[in-house]
């Protein structure tokens, strides 16, 4: 495989197996060459078979200190509930969901919508869905309490998802972002993926943790036992 001389040499630069969180953080950003406030991403590798409902693991997070992506956010509610809507990007009834069909709009990160709804988008699902754009209430974008829920997003909701192998990743900050802020970032997200353990899992549950930027090679950070 060709590496470029900056990635050879912030390969070189990564001389242990692996790394305390703040450890590898600090290196990391010696490391990243990208003349961008590059996003910085944690790739978890875990211990489950995600062809078993139990052992999927899927929700969402707010950040304390977010994650640097600015979301966009579209309401699709009654009427009555617009108002309560009105922070979102953009509010609008059940029509929105023709105009998602008829004009491949996807100018939005989130959709959020009240369960009196959800029936509404089951003939949507195969446009929505292989997006990861279908409201869903494990994710706290189907909901009665749409102000709450619009707040969320816009201070920083993750949404966390293992794909095939097992593996989750997610945004946990920006270069830019002071070290503790990141730091907490990932304790908050660690905590919350050890919750969520399965109790079939045997064994190690978390394989493998890996930090990185866009453009980084990846560093492997210790596992917390």
């Amino acid at each position: 495989m060709f590496y470029s001389k900056k990635y050879k040499s912030s390969l070189e630069q990564i001389t242990k197996p692996s790394y305390e969180f703040a450890e590898g953080l600090e290196l990391l950003k010696k490391i990243s060459t990208e003349n961008f406030d590059s996003s910085i991403q944690l790739s978890f590798n875990l211990n489950v078979d995600p062809r078993h409902a139990d052992q999927q693991i899927r929700g969402s997070l707010v950040l304390p200190n977010g994650s640097g992506k600015i979301s966009k956010v579209l309401a699709i509610v009654k009427d009555e509930d617009k108002a309560s809507a009105s922070k979102a990007n953009y509010v609008g009834g059940l029509e929105q969901l023709e105009k998602i069909k008829k004009e491949n709009w996807f100018d939005f990160d989130f959709i959020v919508t009240t369960p009196d709804l959800m029936s509404e988008f089951a003939k949507y699902g195969k446009i929505l869905g292989p997006k990861g754009l279908m409201p869903n209430p494990k994710l706290g974008t189907v909901t009665t309490n749409l102000e709450q829920a619009i707040d969320d997003i816009i201070k920083g909701q993750i949404e966390y998802r293992t794909d095939k192998e097992g593996n989750i990743n997610v945004i946990i900050g920006k270069k830019s972002f002071e070290n503790k802020d990141i730091i907490e970032n990932f304790n908050i997200l660690y905590q919350t993926l050890i919750s969520k353990r399965p109790a079939s899992v045997k064994g190690d549950y978390i394989k493998s943790i890996t930090i990185s930027t866009a453009m980084s090679p990846g560093i492997k950070i210790t596992r917390i036992k």
